[in-house]
């Protein structure tokens, strides 16, 4: 049995950054479009966090990936 983890690649970690990034900016902005009730506020506030949170979690996944190499390489 293979006890391996497949590497994942900076490519795919940047691919579902992105992915994720649509989708959690599409929920910053619903709920802070139901908690101001204002479109023009609510865009504001999901464009802020657009970009810190995709460095954060590329950061993270990045930190997730050398973690289990390290744990499957021993």
């Amino acid at each position: 049995m293979n006890n391996k983890m497949p590497k994942q690649s900076h490519r795919l970690s940047f691919a579902k950054t992105c992915t994720w990034r649509v989708l959690a900016s599409a929920d910053t902005f619903l709920l802070s479009w139901l908690l101001t009730g204002t479109v023009a506020i609510a865009a504001s506030i999901a464009s802020l966090e657009v970009l810190t949170k995709m460095f954060l979690y590329y950061w993270h996944e990045r930190a997730w990936a050398t973690h289990y190499k390290k744990v499957f390489d021993r």
